[in-house]
Parts: structure tokens; sequence; C-alpha cells
């Protein structure tokens, strides 16, 4: 086997990986598509919520962990649910008030292999898990 037969064989293998990963992306799009199908209807029937961010590493002695605790209290007194990340720190907070006034606690999952779970203030009924991070931004 010489040079160019080397050649015409990287080339070939080349070109078969980069069509199978490329077949696969384009499937990638219908599960995309459905996440987002599953997401909108699902949203459109919780009513209206207020979404609350901040950091998963925010601990519960800590100043501004109360403070999420307060206001999704306050927010879920005053008729809004609200929805998180579904995480630690402030997103637990926020959905600490909120089941706290017996309100709507909806928490929007991740699926990250060493992060995030969901924290045990959401509503089981409203806990909703996502793969792609940005259809779950969206959502929030």
């Amino acid at each position: 086997m010489n040079q160019n037969d080397e050649e015409k064989i990287k080339q070939a293998i080349k070109h078969q990986t980069w069509t199978k990963t490329k077949a696969q992306d384009s499937w990638s799009i219908f599960k995309i598509m459905s996440e987002f199908v599953d997401g909108f209807e699902t949203m459109n029937k919780i009513g209206p919520c207020v979404s609350i961010f901040g950091s998963a590493r925010t601990k519960p002695d800590q100043e501004f962990y109360q403070t999420a605790v307060d206001t999704a209290y306050l927010l879920t007194k005053n008729g809004f649910g609200v929805i998180t990340g579904g995480g630690s720190g402030i997103m637990e907070a926020a959905n600490k008030g909120a089941q706290a006034a017996s309100g709507k606690s909806v928490g929007l999952n991740i699926e990250l292999p060493f992060e995030q779970h969901a924290n045990p203030y959401i509503d089981q009924d409203k806990f909703f898990s996502f793969h792609y991070f940005f259809v779950r931004n969206i959502m929030l």
C-alpha cells in the first residue's frame, strides 16, 4: 500500500465519521422540538408565576437565602406561583417560601451528571426535567 492509498482511506474514514455525526445531529432537532412542545404545553397550564434565579451555592444560613424565602412567600401570597431551576441554594429558598405560603412551587430541573439535584420544596406535580439547557432557560 502506498502513501496515496493510505490518504484515500483516511479521507473515507473521516467522511464516514462526519456523515454519522451529522445524521445524529439531525435527529436532535426532533428531540429539541419535542422538549419545547412538552414544555410550552405544561407551562401553559400552571398559571401566573414569577421566575426566581440565583446561585445553587447559597447556604441556608446566608442572608440572601432568607431573602429569597421571604420574597417567594410574599409573591405567592399575592397570587403568583414561583418557578426556579429546581436546585439548591436560592432556588431551594424560593421554592421553600412558595410552599410555606401554600402556593405553586415549580421546579425546572436540568439533567446534569454531577451538579444538580431537585430540592425537596417543589410540588411533585410541578417538577419538570429537561435534557437541553437552552430549552429549560426559555421555559424559565
